[in-house]
């Protein structure tokens, strides 16, 4: 029995795959603190005058955050500009750069520099592939498709995880420059997103990507058409106007309950100082060899969202998602509080660490990792859609660099017990929020997504429309 894909459903993949591929570098980039920062305090392997203390690892794990958030609404100002693809390709070259930096590193403020600009560069590219990602696919591949960037974003953190701990700190940082130059190079041969060319007036342009990339010469027309009510309604709006409508503020809401919430769930804190906490628990696993299965498990996790997502939508995944991390929190506060008593832990109590990591690492990647950068693309209208993810992005950001700068302090000053516990709470509280307010956006066009959002305001203007013509 033969099994033929449509030629223009390849193409979708093909077009996402290729743009992609830079997310496995910037998965590459987000890790590469979890190794690196071990053999950046470790006198015979740092590459610098002298080992760093903890309060510069802090600042080179978090100040890219931090410098990300005032250049977003840039970012977000380039993608209407110039375009999704040049946007991309933009990004790679600083990335590049910094990267080569990495290898001739030898002061402590080199490494923050160039940690600060690969900062900005992947936090750029996370709100450049989603943007693409639904803009080329089908509404009925949307979901698959823009899970992509997850997967590939942990594939990038498994070679970090399996090459870092084995490699020298300058070997490894060759391999990432490397990695970068080369997934640059296939960007070239994308097309621009159809929405953008036709926002830019280029409708012969984005007709002819949408026929190459849909599955027949009607919907591609109609694709279009869906464009030009999208355009006149972004005609009559500008960015203040957008920011006193309700339906935007409804999506932009939902958009900082996704990012933010998938960081005060404490994951990206874990990922980040991931080595060193697995060192902190002192059991029998090797770090090295458990940061790896860790990895592993992610990728594997990544794998698994599409498959949950043909038959389930996005809420009740991201709601089974959160309920995992909070008992993964929720046992690695346990571990910790009895490691506090001072007794010996042996037996399956040994493995609890190790086993709830794998809980939350899998949940997170399976669920609200993949989805949130998903979703809050979906949930915003055409022209709405650069703008209102640029400022959910900048609240992410905000609260990566909290979480992140703070983690260490946070587990000194309270208790790593209490640090986890207080993380499992707020998986129950993202979680229960989005049961509440989150409408399901499966198998729904954008426009379907808009009127679901809106409501009687949304009817008003198509009203308004109908009477006008």
């Amino acid at each position: 029995m033969k099994f033929n894909l449509p030629a223009s459903l390849i193409r979708q993949y093909a077009v996402v795959i290729t743009v992609n591929l830079g997310v496995v570098t910037t998965g590459m980039s987000l890790a590469w603190t979890s190794p690196m920062l071990v053999k950046l305090r470790n006198e015979t392997e740092t590459p610098l005058s002298r080992p760093i203390t903890e309060d510069e690892g802090s600042w080179i794990v978090s100040g890219g955050f931090l410098a990300a958030i005032f250049s977003i609404f840039l970012g977000g100002v380039l993608l209407d500009a110039i375009g999704r693809k040049y946007s991309f390709l933009l990004i790679c070259l600083p990335k590049f750069l910094m990267a080569v930096l990495f290898i001739f590193a030898t002061e402590v403020w080199m490494l923050i520099v160039g940690r600060v600009i690969m900062g900005v560069g992947d936090s750029f590219l996370f709100m450049v592939a989603p943007i693409y990602a639904s803009e080329i696919a089908s509404k009925e591949h949307r979901g698959s498709l823009g899970t992509f960037m997850q997967i590939f974003s942990c594939l990038g953190i498994v070679v970090t995880l399996s090459l870092g701990p084995f490699l020298s700190y300058t070997a490894f940082n060759i391999v990432l420059a490397s990695a970068i130059a080369a997934s640059t190079v296939p960007v070239f041969c994308m097309p621009e997103s159809p929405f953008h060319l036709y926002s830019k007036g280029r409708t012969e342009e984005a007709l002819a990507v949408l026929l190459q990339i849909r599955a027949s010469e009607a919907i591609a027309k109609q694709e279009l058409q869906e464009y030009q009510d999208s355009n006149k309604k972004a005609d009559k709006i500008d960015k203040k106007q957008l920011l006193q409508n309700r339906t935007f503020l409804k999506s932009l809401a939902l958009g900082f309950l996704l990012f933010v919430g998938s960081q005060i769930t404490g994951y990206n804190a874990i990922q980040f100082y991931l080595q060193t906490i697995l060192v902190s628990t002192k059991t029998s696993v090797k770090p090295e060899i458990a940061s790896v299965v860790i990895g592993v498990i992610q990728v594997f996790a990544s794998f698994c969202t599409p498959l949950f997502l043909t038959k389930f939508g996005r809420r009740p995944v991201l709601i089974c998602s959160l309920s995992g991390m909070f008992l993964g929190m929720l046992g690695l506060g346990t571990f910790f509080k009895l490691a506090e008593t001072g007794g010996e832990i042996t037996g399956i109590l040994n493995f609890l660490p190790i086993i709830s990591l794998i809980l939350v690492v899998y949940c997170f990647s399976a669920g609200i990792g993949s989805l949130s950068w998903l979703v809050t693309a979906e949930v915003f209208d055409g022209p709405s859609r650069a703008f209102g993810v640029s400022i959910a992005l900048m609240s992410s950001l905000i609260s990566m660099f909290v979480m992140t700068k703070y983690f260490a302090f946070m587990t000194s000053a309270i208790g790593p017990a209490a640090t986890y516990w207080f993380f499992s709470s707020m998986c129950a509280l993202v979680g229960t929020l989005i049961a509440v307010f989150l409408p399901e956006t499966k198998g729904k066009t954008f426009s379907e997504i808009q009127r679901a959002l809106g409501g009687e305001s949304i009817e008003i203007s198509e009203k308004n429309d109908k009477e006008r013509v």
